[in-house]
């Protein structure tokens, strides 16, 4: 296997060399956490797609394939989905904000009382997101070099977090493009045709395996449901997902660019499904389904293309990886340290700025990797992070965006009570049950509506600051300075 080493040893390399150069362009807040707001629709569209595509997507979604067919695409293709919904109806009036995180948002829509608690919410999910995207870099590890899980994951984080910390998003966002071309080469047009192919083809794959594996429901329609409310709501709302919104050039490339990403993401969908039914009929007694992918790459691929494929499945974890790192990051310093110390915002020198979130990206990336090593069920906590997610924020953030009538009192109120729904009900049913999202979501809503009209309306002054922010006219607004040749 010395040249499928040589392969991931080469982009290994690249992506600390990634990080360098970005760390030369990141000279300011701006350029760091949100790459200038500068991003065209082709390096838009790659670094959207490479983020919601991580390891559960990939791993994840060929070894729902192995379970249940065709019909196990539904789950990534609930996040294209999303992605679409969020590009299409709303990501045009958010790029137009020119904040930095999603609590920033609802202070601007609510007044200025949200922040703090939102911020909380926001930071557990991230940090959540982020751990289980760390630890799937001992299940690639191990396959490369049969390496010990604990080495595994300080290796794969410790390089996320390097070239993260050194240059930001710009750095990220040169990663996930060099990403975004080696998933699309390495699963799309190597490891798809060659596993179909080795499975004897399609007419073989259907004469070896109940008729249920082609069926586009198979998978049931409540497991449908819950991918809908948990992934396809989730997309609308994560701070990981509105950074790369923020990234935008335009209003016009956060939408165009996005619909793109989110069309790619339902391709790969439908990949990962076929992958994974080409896998069943090729290793029928697999022990997990999760291990579909490793093992097919293993056993079917030639010597080069294997190291290929694998370093698509390590650059779709390291994709999701650093972009829910910066994101935790940004939620972490700007949303709850700065307010809890009293900061005005754009109080600090841009350097200063950047240094600050610079040093929180790397405590939080060792706290990630520390998390990572002590948690040993993947699927219990990215459940937690989707969870307290769409059960605490979905509400005030899309009310916020579609009904003026929403208050303060009526978001926080929802925040601490879909929250709170949520955890207690995990502790009732279980954290893989559906009925804590579902009954948690039904809560928020209630109280939001219920709170809102018992309340005073928002301020007029703020909800017609709030209008001109979200068309972009906001006279105090400093817009960031665009090079001439952009």
């Amino acid at each position: 296997m010395a040249v499928d080493y040589t392969v991931i040893v080469v982009y290994l390399a690249g992506m600390l060399a990634m990080g360098w150069w970005g760390m030369r362009r990141a000279k300011s807040k701006s350029e760091f956490l949100v790459a200038g707001r500068r991003l065209g629709p082709t390096m838009y569209s790659g670094t959207m797609a490479a983020i919601v595509l991580g390891g559960a997507s990939t791993i994840g979604g060929v070894g729902l394939g192995y379970q249940y067919g065709l019909s196990g695409a539904w789950m990534v293709f609930t996040i294209g989905l999303g992605l679409l919904a969020l590009s299409v109806f709303f990501s045009a009036r958010i790029a137009r904000l020119k904040v930095y995180t999603v609590s920033e948002m609802l202070d601007l829509r609510y007044g200025g009382r949200a922040g703090v608690i939102s911020g909380v919410v926001m930071w557990a999910y991230t940090l959540m997101l982020a751990t289980t995207s760390t630890i799937a870099y001992a299940t690639i590890f191990d396959v490369l070099f049969d390496m010990n899980r604990t080495v595994a994951i300080i290796l794969g984080g410790s390089i996320v977090v390097a070239y993260s910390t050194l240059g930001g998003m710009w750095s990220i966002t040169l990663t996930d493009m060099v990403q975004f071309v080696v998933k699309t080469v390495g699963v799309l047009l190597l490891l798809l045709p060659i596993a179909v192919v080795k499975a004897g083809g399609f007419s073989e794959m259907k004469a070896q395996l109940p008729t249920e594996y082609f069926d586009p429901l198979g998978i049931g329609g409540e497991t449908i449901f819950t991918y809908v409310l948990i992934y396809t709501f989730g997309m609308l709302i994560g701070q990981d997902i509105w950074q790369r919104v923020f990234t935008a050039r335009s209003d016009k490339t956060a939408k165009w660019g996005g619909t793109v990403a989110g069309t790619y993401c339902l391709v790969y969908a439908l990949a990962g499904a076929v992958i994974g039914t080409a896998a069943k009929v090729l290793y029928p007694k697999l022990g997990s389904p999760d291990d579909a992918f490793a093992t097919i790459v293993k056993d079917e691929l030639p010597v080069g293309v294997r190291g290929l494929v694998l370093a698509a499945a390590l650059a779709a974890v390291m994709s999701t990886s650093s972009g829910a790192l910066i994101a935790c990051a940004t939620v972490a310093n700007n949303d709850i340290w700065s307010r809890l110390r009293g900061k005005i915002a754009g109080g600090e020198r841009d350097h200063d700025e950047v240094q600050g979130n610079r040093a929180f990206i790397l405590i939080m990336g060792l706290a990630v990797i520390g998390t990572a090593i002590a948690l040993n069920n993947v699927v219990e906590a990215l459940t937690v992070a989707y969870n307290l997610l769409v059960g605490g924020l979905l509400v005030p953030i899309l009310g916020g965006l579609l009904w003026k009538r929403g208050t303060a009192q009526g978001a926080l109120a929802s925040v601490a009570v879909g929250g709170i729904a949520v955890i207690g009900l995990m502790a009732t049913y279980g954290i893989l049950a559906n009925e804590p999202v579902y009954y948690g979501l039904l809560s928020s809503l209630a109280v939001y509506i219920a709170v809102s009209l018992a309340t005073r309306p928002t301020d007029a002054a703020v909800l017609a600051a709030w209008r001109e922010r979200l068309a972009g006219r906001d006279p105090e607004l400093v817009s960031e300075p665009v090079p001439a040749h952009q």
